[in-house]
């Protein structure tokens, strides 16, 4: 044996064999340190890098109507400096919850809820109006929007509790009966206390409190917390149940005008009209944005205007957010508009895979929540340009100018990232 053991000053024969030796790799060192610093899913990490440079490129043009209104104060420049920053801010927030393992995620679920629906029911008395609707609230300088944070709880907390219940999800009932005098019969508490509180109450009362200052918001995480009860097994016939009560209630609340219903009322009405009502001999200074964004699209052909070259942004009451897509699309163009639409279906189909490979349940049914919340949003947003849907003002995520919205999307998706993280290292510990 002894003559297979190399002498205590012996001199390596060459740089492989140091290699070799000390398990270094020249040739990869660079890239295994980039995936442990950057892990997760590397197509994903590319998605949100190019969404942030479309970001860049959107701000910079669409502010400039914003850089010349009298009394602005600022310039392009100034709009671009500050986007730039917010997208350093938010990379580090990707990178920083990236690396927290999700167990955290399930152990605060509650507390990001609760004190969403606290955070959004206080801005109501002391929260910076726009719009005769109270939804940012300052602390420190930063104004920003609770019930983005509340978007983010619900997601949390509905992944935690059907995590929690799959093994009893297929014959769990979640709807009580609408014949309230059963409701102190044994087998209603049961359903009170088994589906009702911990599944159907939480979106019920997330919608509630945003819905009095951003109705398009509480339908989409009303939307979103459906899809997320279906992709976790619910019994069909119970999200049915809680679809034909919820649409019940909604038309309730609009049509007694509560909260922003006369300003739902006026969108659907003008949604309706583009649908129903001839509107070529219309002026162009009475066309709706809507329209405004229509004929942008239009004008952007398929190879685009070029960028800086909109000629409709100055006309759109807000370019850079609400209508972010389709100046997006007067600029670059149609071929351009559908990579983009590609890139957040791409984020959903990407979950998808994130979903199918993560052993465990809260990561999983948390992941799949995220990117419903962000491919939703933005679908939505992309179907308010084309008329489909009634003027919302969602804004693009990850893309309109704007702070609170572009910081909770990035957390989310640092969540998202951390659990495709740990799906690669097989370290998650909580079901």
């Amino acid at each position: 044996m002894a003559e297979h053991n190399e002498p205590m000053n012996s001199q390596p024969s060459s740089q492989d064999d140091v290699a070799v030796r000390y398990d270094i790799h020249p040739q990869g060192g660079f890239s295994e340190t980039l995936k442990r610093l950057f892990g997760g899913d590397r197509v994903l990490w590319i998605i949100i890098i190019a969404l942030m440079v479309i970001s860049v490129l959107v701000v910079y043009s669409s502010t400039a109507k914003m850089a010349y209104m009298p009394n602005s104060g600022s310039s392009t420049t100034a709009f671009l400096r500050r986007q730039l920053i917010m997208l350093v801010v938010c990379v580090g927030a990707i990178f920083f919850f990236h690396r927290i393992n999700s167990k955290w995620y399930r152990m605060t679920a509650g507390w990001v809820f609760w004190s969403g629906v606290i955070l959004t029911l206080l801005a109501y008395f002391v929260g910076v109006k726009t719009n005769d609707a109270a939804r940012w609230i300052n602390i420190l300088g930063f104004q920003f929007q609770p019930s983005e944070w509340l978007k983010l709880g619900v997601v949390m907390y509905l992944a935690k509790a059907l995590a929690k219940r799959q093994d009893t999800i297929d014959t769990l009932r979640i709807m009580p009966t609408l014949k309230f005098w059963h409701w102190g019969d044994d087998k209603q508490k049961r359903i009170f206390t088994e589906g009702t509180v911990p599944l159907l109450l939480p979106i019920i009362l997330s919608c509630a409190v945003i819905l009095p200052a951003h109705t398009s918001s509480a339908v989409l995480v009303g939307a979103i917390s459906l899809a997320m009860l279906f992709l976790g097994r619910v019994n069909v016939r119970e999200i049915g149940r809680i679809v034909g009560v919820g649409l019940a209630g909604l038309l309730l609340i609009l049509s007694l005008g509560l909260g922003r219903g006369d300003t739902a009322q006026g969108r659907f009405s003008t949604w309706w009209m583009l649908w129903t009502q001839d509107r070529t001999e219309v002026l162009a200074k009475d066309l709706t944005d809507t329209e405004r964004a229509m004929i942008a699209i239009h004008k952007g052909g398929i190879m685009g205007r070029g960028a800086g070259q909109s000629a409709v942004r100055v006309e759109m009451t807000h370019p850079e957010s609400d209508y972010a897509f389709a100046f997006f699309a007067e600029e670059y163009g149609f071929v351009m508009a559908m990579i983009l639409l590609a890139l957040y279906l791409w984020v959903f189909f990407r979950a998808i895979d994130i979903f199918d490979k993560c052993p465990k349940k809260f990561p999983s049914l948390l992941a799949l929540g995220i990117a419903l919340m962000i491919t939703g949003q933005a679908l939505m947003h992309i179907m308010v340009t084309v008329n489909i849907l009634p003027e919302t003002g969602q804004n693009l995520p990850l893309i309109s100018r704007g702070g609170s919205s572009l910081l909770f999307t990035s957390v989310g998706i640092g969540m998202l990232l951390s659990v495709s993280r740990q799906t690669e290292e097989g370290s998650h510990t909580t079901d």
